[in-house]
């Protein structure tokens, strides 16, 4: 392919100084390499008429281009064919949708795949993924992902009924708050909080139970998506502070009776102070919604499941 591209950059030089319109030795040259190089890119792939893919038990099919054995300089022109082989076998078969990945360094089989009807459903890093459907009637295919998971751990001392807060280096107002980040892809909402406190503060702690949800859609630190923002209870392991300058200005334990009527912090932990103050002083079982993992109906897969704690169950 590198002494095609060369060819072609010659092409101009000799169409100027060589060509007639008529007759052109070096246009014949050119388009007999083409065509050598289009027929070897289809001997590469011969006996394929269809890309291969996984069916789904909602009956799509999805197909990884970085999987599947393409040529790695294959042409764009060549996969818009399979691709259209690969569609007629696929609306055969009664498939209802088609999701296909595309790795970055095979970025122009999106462009073949556009005129095909897919339009672009997500992308990550090296990868993106377009969608198509083939059903009946308008397009039923979820949409992506369209929330991040913001988690923040109150780490409550309850021997002394203080709580452990910092203040944003990168924020406008200098405000208290649990510390907290966004939660990683499969990573559970008590693991983020436990993470992120020990991340910010160097104060070890573990996860007790969940204690409020925010919501806000349109969020401008989430690229104008929505935003779920989760505090949840923990207890200190250690107490010793260490936190990191990078993200932190202050870090303190601090009353949570003065947490909650300081003017120095955002309304939602002032809020979330007043909710666990009640809780040391009437208890926690008034406040927590405890987690518990539950099987799913997906084999060898489980959830977890937040809510208040049930009473006991009367014995018979």
């Amino acid at each position: 392919m590198a002494a095609c591209a060369f060819v072609y950059k010659l092409l101009p030089m000799a169409r100027g100084r060589l060509c007639s319109r008529t007759s052109c030795p070096a246009r014949t040259a050119v388009r007999a390499f083409s065509c050598t190089a289009s027929r070897s890119q289809l001997h590469r792939v011969e006996g394929t008429s269809a890309l291969t893919g996984k069916v789904d038990r909602f009956g799509g099919v999805t197909v990884n281009l970085a999987d599947i054995g393409l040529p790695a300089d294959i042409s764009e022109s060549l996969f818009s064919r399979l691709l259209q082989d690969s569609l007629v076998q696929w609306k055969a078969e009664g498939k209802v949708a088609v999701w296909l990945r595309v790795p970055i360094s095979l970025s122009r089989c999106a462009a073949a795949a556009s005129t095909h009807g897919f339009s672009f459903h997500h992308a990550r890093h090296d990868h993106t993924v377009l969608a198509l459907w083939l059903g009946e009637g308008e397009s039923r295919l979820p949409g992506f992902a369209t929330h991040q998971v913001g988690v923040a751990g109150a780490v409550v001392d309850e021997s002394n009924g203080k709580v452990l807060v910092v203040q944003d280096r990168n924020k406008t107002k200098n405000a208290w708050k649990f510390p907290g980040g966004l939660s990683d892809p499969g990573e559970n909402i008590g693991a983020t909080a436990v993470r992120e406190v020990f991340e910010e503060t160097g104060v070890r702690s573990e996860f007790r139970s969940l204690l409020s949800i925010r919501q806000q859609h349109n969020h401008p630190g989430a690229f104008g998506m929505s935003d779920m923002y989760i505090i949840c209870r923990l207890s200190p392991l250690t107490y010793d502070i260490n936190f990191c300058t990078q993200e932190c200005l202050r870090c303190e334990w601090l009353d949570l009776a003065e947490l909650a009527k300081t003017n120095d912090t955002t309304p939602i932990t002032s809020r979330v102070a007043r909710l666990l103050l009640h809780g040391v002083e009437q208890g926690f079982d008034k406040i927590d919604l405890t987690m518990e993992e539950l099987p799913a109906v997906y084999s060898g897969m489980f959830y977890q499941l937040y809510h208040r704690s049930l009473p006991p169950t009367p014995k018979s």
